[in-house]
């Protein structure tokens, strides 16, 4: 019986396709990079520093940064012990913990605002008790902070648990077995495993966390100056007519995302290097 035919594509397929992707890439991220930056500095370099003399803006870039100094270390602890629960234990419920994990991807950012002011606002359910001891939640750091976490916590955890399953358990049972306790099981043998994951997952919080807009925007009350992040302030300028400052501003949170950007790739690159040397190491090993 003959060999089926090998049927080849036509040879204007690849650069019609090639043409299509470079197109789209251009329209959705070259154009808009390119506009944001002319804007920004489209009167000058004096007149572009000279727009974040205000202090509104220096107080919106402090509460974009503050917020993810603190929720990306949260988030990162909380991933970390949800993978390793997930991965190492066989426990009821586990697949519905799973699914848990995706609520902040499958809601609506401000949804997940509104249920919050529900939860701490002076009419939700703890609101009463939060006015009573003077802790203020909503409108206020405390509530763009818990917003700003509630969105960014999967992102560790979803990196986290396919590599952890993919590793498997063998080399912390064998450090167990070896005399070594919990602590040390997870520095010397876990973490160093699954390092640049962590890493990768880290960086995608922090994007996050710095973009945030949606779910923030419902529980800041968007106080000019108090409680406005980075890209709350600049649509505020923008509503205002304040386009070159807002176009600063804009190009400073851009920046901020390409080097996230820059970062995440160089974690891929030796994500793969890493897969690729493992995958060597057992071959070797089934050879020997």
């Amino acid at each position: 019986m003959s060999a089926p035919a090998i049927v080849k594509e036509p040879r204007w397929i690849k650069p019609v396709l090639i043409g299509i992707a470079l197109a789209f890439f251009g329209i959705f991220i070259v154009i808009p990079l390119f506009t944001i930056f002319s804007q920004a500095l489209g009167s000058g370099f004096t007149t572009y520093l000279r727009a974040f003399s205000d202090p509104d803006i220096f107080a919106s870039i402090r509460l974009t940064l503050l917020t993810a100094l603190i929720c990306v270390p949260v988030n990162t602890v909380f991933g970390v012990i949800l993978a390793w629960v997930i991965t190492k234990f066989n426990f009821r419920g586990k697949n519905i913990l799973i699914t848990l994990i995706e609520v902040p991807f499958a809601i609506s950012p401000v949804i997940a605002g509104l249920l919050f002011i529900f939860l701490f606002g002076s009419f939700g359910w703890f609101g009463s008790a939060l006015m009573a001891r003077n802790i203020k939640i909503v409108f206020a750091m405390p509530g763009i902070v818990i917003a700003t976490a509630f969105v960014t916590f999967p992102f560790v955890a979803r990196e986290l648990i396919p590599l952890m399953e993919e590793l498997g358990k063998d080399d912390e049972e064998a450090a167990l077995t070896l005399g070594a306790n919990g602590l040390q099981t997870f520095f010397k043998i876990t973490l160093p495993n699954i390092k640049w994951g962590l890493l990768y997952g880290v960086v995608l919080t922090n994007a996050r966390s710095m973009g945030e807009f949606g779910a923030v925007a419902v529980v800041s009350g968007i106080i000019r100056g108090i409680t406005t992040t980075m890209p709350l302030y600049i649509e505020i300028l923008y509503n205002e007519y304040q386009f070159a400052t807002a176009f600063a501003v804009a190009s400073l949170l851009t920046l901020l995302a390409l080097v996230t950007l820059i970062v995440k790739a160089v974690v891929e690159r030796f994500i793969a290097e890493q897969r690729k040397r493992d995958a060597g190491a057992i071959a070797h090993n089934k050879e020997e």
